[in-house]
């Protein structure tokens, strides 16, 4: 391994691709951990910037354009028993997959790594917390939340087909190096440090509660849902979030929520949700992790979110659907 290499990527979807990139752009050695890989190697990813709205807007027209301006590069993918020099894991795997992707990794990782949980919907850190705090050293715990558009073109060909704001913040453990922090700021546009992160993240669970189950359901581009037959339900599922998040202790302002929902909505009117996507592929969904946390916090309050309930029972129908077909 590249002894200059000491910021790995776990999970080479979309968006650690994108992070990848953003990284490797400002001059950071960075690396994937390799799934069941037995050496280090070198992967070559292909990257297509954001182009203006008026590209998009053309479709198709401008096609070989974009082809044209793709960006080549490579990285190391790196072995999982060859990480001592890792002083700071990206985890961008789908949010069920955390604890599963991350367990044969932890062992291998130096006291001084610290983690940072990049994905949507909540729930892991709350399992993955005293895994590490009962590790020697004590790892550090950082979340992170994005709202960067990308796409997965193929398994290692992204385009970014939006910007957004990049999020982040401690949450256990020792804090991050001022070095990394630094680090991911300046490499990452539209990206602040928070001092309080898990408001920001019910705020993006907000948004992910809303759009991507309906999406999904009615089988929808996210534009759709601004038509008044949804309206009732998104002011019924934002209801309950603020309510379970308050027993939470954390204050919402749900005219806000209603707000940056509607916004996301507007401004990504032609996109698909990733769940839409997952159900399309006859993917698992991180509705447990969106929907489902919901419901699992109203539980541990001894409270109800009937709206929220159904939403996560009738995606986990569609899963369930596509299994058996």
């Amino acid at each position: 391994m590249n002894p200059a290499v000491d910021i790995a990527i776990l999970g080479a979807g979309a968006v650690g691709q994108l992070i990848c990139r953003q990284l490797v752009a400002a001059g950071i050695n960075v690396g994937f951990i390799g799934r069941n890989a037995l050496g280090s190697s070198e992967q070559l990813l292909s990257f297509s910037p954001l182009v203006s709205a008026n590209d998009y807007q053309n479709g198709n027209q401008h096609s070989d354009q974009q082809q044209a301006q793709a960006i080549h590069y490579s990285v190391p993918i790196l072995a999982a028993d060859a990480l001592d020099n890792i002083r700071l894991l990206i985890v961008c795997v789908k949010a069920y997959q955390v604890l599963d992707a991350l367990s044969p990794v932890l062992k291998h990782l130096p006291s001084q790594c610290h983690i940072l949980l990049l994905h949507n919907g909540m729930g892991p850190h709350l399992a993955l917390a005293p895994l590490i705090d009962g590790q020697a050293g004590g790892k550090g715990l950082s979340l992170g939340t994005t709202s960067q558009g990308v796409l997965r073109q193929a398994p290692w060909q992204i385009k970014q087909t939006g910007q957004g704001l990049t999020q982040f913040g401690h949450f256990a453990g020792p804090p991050l190096d001022e070095h990394y922090r630094h680090a991911l700021l300046h490499a990452i546009p539209g990206s602040e440090w928070v001092d309080a992160i898990i408001p920001c993240l019910w705020q993006k669970l907000a948004v992910n509660a809303a759009i991507n189950p309906l999406t999904a359901i009615h089988n929808c581009n996210n534009g759709t849902l601004a038509q008044p037959e949804f309206c009732g339900t998104i002011s019924n599922i934002l209801d309950e979030l603020v309510n379970v998040a308050a027993h939470d202790g954390i204050s919402l302002d749900k005219h806000y929520l209603l707000e940056r929902v509607y916004r996301v909505i507007e401004l990504t009117a032609a996109n698909y949700s990733s769940m839409h996507q997952d159900i399309a592929h006859q993917r698992r969904t991180e509705i447990d992790q969106i929907n489902g946390y919901i419901c699992e916090r109203a539980q541990a309050h001894n409270l109800s979110a009937p709206v929220n309930a159904q939403l996560w029972e009738l995606v986990k129908q569609l899963e369930a659907k596509h299994r058996q077909e």
